[in-house]
């Protein structure tokens, strides 16, 4: 249990309060920090120390990397809610901030944009793409999806997979070149009752239930704030199912640089805490492990809400 003296202490300091109004928003590498605190990385982690210390804040090293996060903490959420009666905030760290998430669009985009052609290819690198999509229909089952959403589409091809079995199927990404080669895709399948739109994975443009199955395939190590995505994945989700496929925690370093990847993977903990989160439970879960050359593990996450899965059961 966080102790109330150590939490205070550790408050009780300008950086530190800033630190934690920073990483109540986003989750952020210790050099991101940095940068936006405008101070060098050993005196950032100085005060990280202090403040994990006092169970604020979780780190979570990822290759080369250490995220920051808040403590998944009734007391501290409790001490943070004394915060916000002051409201104070540092506007100058929030531009910075600004600042560090538009780079992070746009090293993704500008990669999106110089590989949109070749993306198949660059996912076939990491685990046979025929054992994935096999993985994918079995774990959603027989039967129709209803209204399919595939959110980060790329080139469409979770639509061309799916979207046979829905009753609509919509794709959204943010990248122009991509939604260009998907809607050819599409257009060569024949699916009539499929389509693409523009959109932002953190803001979709659909309302509250408006999708029966939401795919998010090879997207959530892109993002900055995966929590965010899986919660508006749920939103739209309504009382349907999500499913996720990515990687499981791995250390190639490199897929930063050479792929645009914020995070190396997640494990089956960080899935079932975001699910859970926005009342879905992981109900059907599986680990793809690839070849010995190159060590990756594909894992896919299926989740409903409680509710939902016990009438389909029933």
């Amino acid at each position: 249990m966080t102790n109330a003296l150590a939490v205070f202490r550790a408050l009780a300091d300008p950086t530190r309060l800033r630190i934690v109004a920073l990483v109540r928003r986003i989750e952020l590498a210790v050099g991101e920090l940095a940068l936006v605190l405008d101070q060098s990385q050993p005196r950032v982690s100085r005060h990280l120390k202090i403040l994990a210390d006092a169970g604020l804040i979780e780190r979570a090293k990822e290759g080369a990397w250490v995220f920051v996060r808040l403590a998944d903490d009734a007391h501290v959420a409790h001490a943070l809610a004394l915060l916000d009666v002051w409201g104070d905030r540092s506007d100058t760290d929030l531009m910075r901030l600004s600042d560090v998430r538009t780079e992070r669009a746009a090293s993704a985009s500008a990669y999106f944009a110089s590989h949109a052609a070749a993306w198949d290819g660059i996912r076939a690198l990491h685990v046979a793409e025929a054992e994935v999509e096999a993985a994918i229909v079995d774990v959603l089952g027989a039967g129709s999806l209803g209204r399919l959403l595939d959110i980060g589409t790329g080139t469409g091809r979770m639509i061309e997979l799916l979207g046979g079995r829905a009753t609509s199927a919509i794709g959204v990404d943010r990248s122009p070149e991509m939604l260009r080669l998907a809607r050819g895709r599409i257009e060569a399948a024949g699916l009539a009752r499929a389509e693409v739109r523009h959109a932002d994975m953190y803001a979709l443009p659909r309302p509250d239930g408006s999708a029966d199955t939401v795919v998010l395939h090879q997207v959530l190590h892109f993002a900055d704030d995966p929590g965010a995505v899986v919660a508006e994945a749920a939103r739209v989700a309504g009382d349907g199912r999500v499913l996720i496929v990515d990687f499981a925690p791995h250390d190639r370093d490199e897929f930063r640089t050479r792929y645009a990847h914020v995070r190396l993977g997640f494990d089956d903990g960080q899935i079932t805490g975001w699910m859970r989160a926005v009342g879905f439970d992981v109900v059907r879960l599986r680990h793809l492990c690839s070849s010995d050359a190159f060590p990756l593990t594909v894992s896919l996450w299926l989740g409903e809400r409680p509710q939902c899965a016990e009438r389909q059961a029933a």
